[in-house]
């Protein structure tokens, strides 16, 4: 590629990751930032005028099902990492080589291992030779390994590699079928449902195990109170336990699913008003470590069905900011804490050279306005299908500029 030339970022307010929004500006060379604060242009810069808008990192979203650049470009994503639910599994070396190179130059894919060869449970496949491949952690994806020996066994390899363990948890052995978590507006509606304990339980063996193995576990969703204690507690005894959530799990409870939403058809499922507070409690107090997509985009033969048979998932890109962003305005969080669940947290629990704006790491910025308002629209979005539980609601912040490795990207 023909060498670009250095960028200068001037009078935006930076999020750096580490502190309170200031005025400066940004230079990078290359792709790497080379100076952040009191910088001025330099002959031959390409020069940007921030006008006063958030100048923050790219946002890293940590565990999507499926890559939509202009989705993700839209959402001032610059990094993703991708589950390992693909067809086929990620759980060969060339499968986890082709997807680490998909997206490449304007957006980088981070492929995380199957823990199992076709995610089913049981065989253990090559992890060392996935992570010279370019996986960045081991996941079960969509499912939980219900057998504890083999989970252990996953977790002591992967902590032999130093690569994170991603966990779905929910006890399959209690959720089962189940389509709602149990309540009022599963049983008016006749829906399968499962108690939110079946969370608590997957998360309890889940922490116990990971502690044995002395492996760092990342829990991609944890939705209820009784799960958030049970990580909170850990990390207070020192257990390598993060966990993430997705706006859906913020923003919305069961009563969401009220006439038979399949947008609002999500796994884990929706929960009670009561596990809704509990999050926002947790994204306040730190326990919450993420927020992520889940992007999952579902066309019409997946969603356009009895609630019972659509298929779980949102598109969750495009809206993940803004709906962060809404933390912000309603005081659950400040910006600095914001720029640590979109980018700087997930950037560590990852390994890579991003998630902040500083000298040496890779230059993946977004100029963001965080007043612009727009209405998302299930129709128009620029995901492969617009399976979106928030269609027609206004929002406000938008990613107006967004730079990879220092290369402009369109949004």
């Amino acid at each position: 590629m023909r060498p670009i030339a250095p960028l200068t970022i001037t009078g935006g307010k930076l999020l750096t990751g580490s502190g309170e929004p200031a005025a400066g500006a940004i230079r990078c060379e290359g792709d790497l930032i080379t100076a952040v604060g009191d910088v001025a242009a330099q002959d031959g810069d390409r020069k940007v005028d921030a006008k006063g808008k958030i100048v923050m990192p790219g946002i890293i979203d940590l565990g999507v099902f499926e890559i939509d650049k202009p989705a993700f470009h839209f959402g001032g994503v610059t990094r993703a990492a991708l589950m390992p639910d693909q067809p086929p599994p990620l759980d060969y070396p060339a499968r986890v080589r082709f997807a680490a190179s998909y997206g490449k130059p304007d957006f980088w894919v981070h492929p995380i291992a199957a823990a199992t060869r076709g995610l089913e449970g049981s065989e253990l496949p090559e992890l060392g030779l996935m992570k010279d491949a370019g996986a960045k952690a081991v996941s079960s994806g969509r499912k939980w390994i219900a057998d504890s020996g083999v989970m252990l066994r996953v977790l002591q390899y992967a902590a032999m590699l130093g690569l994170p363990f991603i966990s779905h948890a929910e006890d399959a052995g209690i959720a089962g079928g189940a389509v709602a978590t149990d309540g009022e507006t599963a049983t008016r509606l006749g829906l399968a449902s499962a108690p939110a304990q079946a969370e608590a339980l997957a998360v309890m063996r889940d922490v116990t195990l990971a502690e044995m193995a002395g492996a760092h576990l990342h829990i991609r969703q944890v939705t209820t109170a009784a799960a958030l204690d049970i990580v909170r507690k850990a990390k207070d005894r020192g257990v390598r336990v993060t966990c993430g959530v997705t706006p859906a799990h913020f923003m919305l409870s069961d009563i969401a699913v009220n006439g038979f939403l399949t947008f609002a058809r999500l796994s884990p499922p929706l929960r009670a008003e009561s596990d809704r507070q509990a999050v926002l409690a947790a994204l306040s107090d730190g326990t919450i470590d993420v927020v992520a997509s889940g992007h999952d985009p579902r066309g019409a033969e997946d969603k356009r069905l009895p609630f019972a048979d659509a298929a779980p998932g949102m598109a969750g890109a495009e809206t993940l900011l803004p709906l962060t962003l809404q933390l912000v305005r309603d005081g659950v969080i400040d910006m600095t804490r914001m720029t640590q669940l979109l980018c700087v947290n997930p950037a560590k629990i990852l390994g890579v050279p991003a998630g902040r704006l500083e000298a040496g790491l890779e230059a993946d910025i977004a100029i963001v306005d965080p007043d612009r308002p727009w209405i998302v629209d299930s129709d128009r979005m620029e995901a492969q299908a617009g399976n979106t539980p928030f269609d027609k609601q206004p929002v406000q912040g938008r990613a107006l500029g967004l730079y990879k490795g220092g290369m402009d990207v369109k949004v």
